[in-house]
């Protein structure tokens, strides 16, 4: 188990020796020496926390999510090839795609134990509307191949930047522009009835 503080801590960020050495540090983990693994949770877990907990806005989901983000750096790092960035941008999609599919559970998760024997208040018949349109915004974003799914979440749920998604997703600001605009594309398709249902006549 990994020993995570409930700190943020600052978030560090690889300078031209840490990239240098990181090729080394991720051979040596995949050889098995924990001490080259430790080296590389302590470089890069404060930035996959601060992910998380912008993501999750909860600490202790946010260092589970961390922790499994270590874990999978261990199991994989004989696989991993590193690009200019060093291991952070794989990090980064990792611990991104674990906190998505935390976000998409909670919301799947509301389950309603007892059928109302009276008709439901206006604002309950509203928030039940609300929350199955949810559950469908769910799926299609689930449709969305990965990179197109991360780059709409993280920028239109999560207020990122799109400097910020391209560093999360390790390319290109244009990259994510096109990604967006091909998400959106494809979420106007799948919803577009619900839209239409849902806004107010003569405004379709």
């Amino acid at each position: 188990m990994l020993a995570l503080k409930s700190g943020s801590g600052p978030v560090l960020r690889a300078g031209p020796e840490d990239n240098e050495d990181e090729t080394a540090l991720l051979a040596r983990t995949a050889g098995g020496e924990a001490q080259a693994f430790r080296s590389l949770v302590d470089r890069h877990l404060p930035t996959v926390l601060a992910i998380a907990r912008r993501m999750l806005k909860d600490d202790a989901e946010a260092e589970d999510v961390a922790q499994e983000t270590m874990l999978r750096l261990w199991r994989n790092a004989a696989g991993l090839e590193l690009g200019p960035g060093g291991v952070r941008p794989w990090l980064r999609r990792v611990a991104s795609n674990l906190c998505i599919d935390r976000v998409r559970t909670r919301r799947n998760t509301s389950v309603v134990e007892q059928v109302p024997e009276e008709s439901e208040p206006a604002g309950q018949v509203r928030q039940l509307a609300e929350r199955e349109l949810g559950a469908r915004v769910d799926a299609a974003l689930k449709a969305l191949p990965e990179r197109q799914r991360l780059a709409i979440t993280l920028f239109h749920y999560e207020g990122m930047s799109q400097v910020e998604v391209g560093n999360v997703l390790g390319v290109s600001d244009e990259a994510v522009e096109s990604l967006l605009a091909r998400a959106r594309r494809a979420l106007k398709a799948a919803l577009k009835d619900e839209w239409r249902g849902l806004m107010p006549e003569g405004e379709v």
